[in-house]
């Protein structure tokens, strides 16, 4: 009906349709206004299945409610969606069986790649999958055919952030660690102790707090702290929802930022500009990653080899830091 009403083949709408077209100006317009007359919708489905593509991106979030992931799943979208993809979002919930079970659900869905956000997939999994469909992993450094990862150096970003500390004139300073399973939490601390060492502080396992990048461990870290009576002036938590966490303790313990005790977080999301104070925060971009994720599977997809990297993490300096007061 779209070509009988623009005068031209049904092949020359097909390739208009989905970018190839050589055609004048004149003929497009044609089409592009029967489109609009005729309110046609192409069937995503039926492209796919006559170009042996499905159009859509499967993607295995760990938290569907996470500010970080929230960030990049936006980012992803926000790719996929000029170049015709659409994704399909399932969440991991930080357990390599679900994220496993996922992969499956995925597959059966017939998706023509998949991202994979941080999670605990072993190696060989993520190698496996790749075998069957094109793989993106974030937070890895992986190699395969048809697998592409994307790493962020932790370490230099706990390493900064704990060296801003220590150039304030902090000597006691509380680390909230994340899930200790995940190679973020493990490389942040990592960069945290290098810093507390090569400054030759000593390493004071006292001050390393248990977290679980989630806010009520952040509470809880301060809590600890306090019921312990150990002494700090300052406190870094691997990520920013432990740091709002740690701040709201403080606050309930008579405690103010950066008055009584400087507070930094990780990753620097949206939130962070907005706190009282302002919180410190090492960027790591959450869009950054869901972009070059979504490019990156897009490029596996049509026989390409990615050659992203991931900007180095920064220090955003910020009101929640100050140097100790004089005892």
């Amino acid at each position: 009906m779209v070509a009988r009403l623009a005068q031209v083949s049904p092949s020359t709408v097909s390739r208009i349709l989905n970018g190839t077209a050589v055609v004048s100006d004149e003929k497009k317009k044609a089409v592009d206004e029967a489109i609009a007359k005729l309110r046609f919708v192409p069937n995503p489905i039926a492209r796919g299945l006559a170009g042996g593509k499905t159009m859509s991106i499967g993607v295995i979030t760990q938290a569907l409610d996470s500010p970080f992931y929230g960030v990049a799943m936006s980012s992803i979208e926000a790719e996929l969606d000029p170049a015709g993809y659409s994704a399909l979002y399932v969440s991991g919930e930080w357990n390599a069986k679900t994220e496993a079970r996922c992969i499956d659900i995925l597959l059966s869905r017939r998706v023509d790649g998949i991202i994979v956000l941080m999670g605990r997939l072993s190696d060989q999994v993520l190698k496996s999958c790749a075998k069957k469909v094109p793989t993106v992993v974030s937070g890895r450094s992986l190699h395969a055919k048809s697998l592409f990862s994307l790493n962020s150096d932790n370490f230099e970003g706990g390493r900064l952030a704990t060296q801003h500390l220590i150039d304030l004139g902090h000597r006691k300073i509380a680390f909230i660690a994340g899930d200790m399973h995940h190679p973020d939490a493990t490389e942040r601390l990592r960069g945290y102790r290098s810093a507390i060492e090569a400054a030759g502080l000593g390493f004071d396992s006292k001050l390393v707090l248990q977290g679980d990048f989630r806010e009520t461990s952040g509470v809880q870290a301060v809590e600890q702290l306090v019921t312990s009576k150990t002494r700090f002036t300052a406190i870094f938590a691997a990520n920013d929802q432990m740091a709002l966490g740690a701040a709201l303790g403080l606050h309930q313990n008579g405690l103010r930022i950066p008055h009584d005790v400087s507070l930094v977080g990780f990753d620097d999301l949206p939130v962070a500009a907005y706190t009282l104070p302002p919180l410190t925060s090492v960027h790591e971009s959450a869009e950054d990653i869901g972009r070059l994720a979504a490019r990156a599977v897009m490029a596996l997809i049509n026989g390409n080899k990615p050659t992203f990297t991931l900007p180095g993490p920064k220090l955003v300096v910020r009101a929640s830091t100050a140097a100790p007061r004089l005892v």
